[in-house]
């Protein structure tokens, strides 16, 4: 056990769930530890406020919990700081008695066909970041393609492809901010396809999410009786899973239902594998899929006939990948800090790089819920603990809680803080309250920093 009596000081790199919570489990831990909670971000919550589709409430409710944890006093937001430009984890080792890495993922995977790199293909996270006004991405996007293909049959395409079908009219009571407003009133899209190349058993969909696709009256939701199929590993992944069994009866009832009157068609289609994006004069002008059957293990293999589909835009929603982080060892196969479930490993993969951990997407990879996430931080910070009891841990240089404070203010940096936060929270549902709506976000970064820096400027 340290004699130490001084409290643990963590710093936990990343405000959004992942960060949030295993600064919760440390703090609620029996030993007495202070957490520095750094955000790149000007606002916390991470994919919770810029990637959750913003007609989805329910889910944002989560935002209130990891408030919640934010508010204790054991806790100290520091945002507007990324880590290897502002701060460098050679530094951070100096201030803290351990560094935990909770970065997520919010690059796009790649998706090795031809022609994805044309005008008018698109991964679906730039998307997501243009819609939920995620400061870092476009403020404007061109929606004038008729037909669009997502490819993906994950939530996030479904995402896509649900905001791609509404008009903006219906998104405008949401908390989406003006530009994104003016770009999703321009869109022209009638018929948006989204195309997964194995079976209804093998949909990553939630039933939740793929439920509420029916929910606007604009939008008439198909499925082709055709790509309704199983075989023996289907059927026992539906015995297996409730809710991949749901997936398959709401995918049957759709395919099976009289079509919907609505100005614009979803359709699903299972069993078509993308291999090329076609284009013309370097933009897109159509997909080519491969028809797949099922090989009785429950993967696919491909029939040899292809489909043609005229589509002008593509989005590719097949997964999120995770940057790497200057300083740190990096996984580029699997876009993770090489890691044994809490530890940041060196290069070789081989030894625990000291008071270095790793929660969330950055450690495993994007898969999992919020209740995977919570698993994930516990298995993190109870090796930290155990670390910190076995004396493993090295003292700070600094001992100084605020010597990270005078630090940044040395170097000029804007940092924000949870009091700030209140702050932009204030100014964003004041803006919406004057359209009768919960919030607008701000969607410009320095009139985030305005408002929510520690030493606050009012935004003129």
């Amino acid at each position: 056990m340290s004699v130490s009596t001084q409290p643990l000081r963590v710093a936990v790199i990343g405000a959004g769930p992942a960060g949030i919570y295993a600064s919760d489990l440390l703090i609620k831990s029996d030993a007495d530890v202070h957490v520095d909670l750094f955000e790149q971000m000007p606002a916390p919550f991470g994919l919770i406020r810029y990637g959750v589709a913003p007609d989805h409430p329910r889910i944002k409710g989560i935002v209130k919990s990891l408030h919640n944890v934010l508010d204790k006093p054991q806790l100290r937001l520091l945002g507007n700081i990324e880590v290897g430009k502002d701060i460098h984890v050679d530094e951070l080792r100096e201030y803290y008695d351990a560094v935990v890495f909770s970065t997520g993922a919010v690059s796009d995977r790649d998706l090795n066909i031809p022609g994805i790199d044309a005008e008018g293909s698109f991964g679906a996270g730039e998307f997501v970041g243009f819609y939920d006004g995620n400061p870092r991405f476009e403020r404007s996007w061109d929606l004038s393609a008729q037909e669009v293909a997502v490819i993906g049959v994950g939530n996030v395409g479904l995402d896509v492809a649900r905001i791609l079908a509404k008009t903006g009219d219906e998104l405008k009571v949401t908390e989406i901010p003006d530009n994104v407003y003016e770009s999703l009133a321009e869109n022209q899209a009638t018929t948006v396809r989204v195309f997964g190349r194995r079976g209804p058993a093998q949909a990553k969909f939630t039933p939740q999410e793929l439920k509420e696709l029916d929910h606007s009256d604009t939008i008439n939701v198909v499925v082709d009786p055709e790509d309704i199929d199983y075989d023996d590993a289907s059927e026992e992944a539906r015995r297996n899973s409730k809710s991949q069994d749901l997936v398959c009866q709401l995918l049957e009832g759709y395919a099976l239902r009289e079509p919907k009157q609505a100005p614009h068609t979803l359709q699903i289609h299972l069993f078509e594998s993308p291999v090329e994006v076609l284009t013309e004069n370097g933009a897109v002008v159509g997909l080519r899929t491969e028809r797949t059957e099922l090989d009785g293990k429950g993967g696919v293999v491909g029939t040899g006939t292809f489909t043609d589909w005229p589509v002008q835009s593509v989005y590719r929603a097949v997964g999120y990948k995770s940057d790497p982080v200057p300083g740190l060892p990096f996984d580029e196969d699997s876009h993770v800090l090489p890691n044994d479930g809490g530890h940041i490993l060196d290069n070789a993969g081989a030894s625990p790089l000291p008071g270095l951990y790793a929660t969330g997407w950055i450690k495993r990879g994007p898969v999992g819920l919020i209740g995977n996430t919570k698993s994930d931080a516990k298995q993190t910070t109870d090796m930290l603990l155990a670390d910190a009891d076995a004396g493993k841990l090295e003292a700070p240089k600094h001992a100084d809680p605020d010597a990270i404070i005078g630090l940044l203010t040395e170097r000029g940096i804007a940092y924000t803080t949870w009091e700030g936060w209140y702050r932009l929270d204030g100014a964003e549902r004041e803006a919406g309250e004057a359209e009768g709506r919960e919030r607008k976000k701000i969607v410009d970064w320095e009139e985030m920093v305005r408002y929510a820096q520690a030493v606050p400027v009012h935004a003129q």
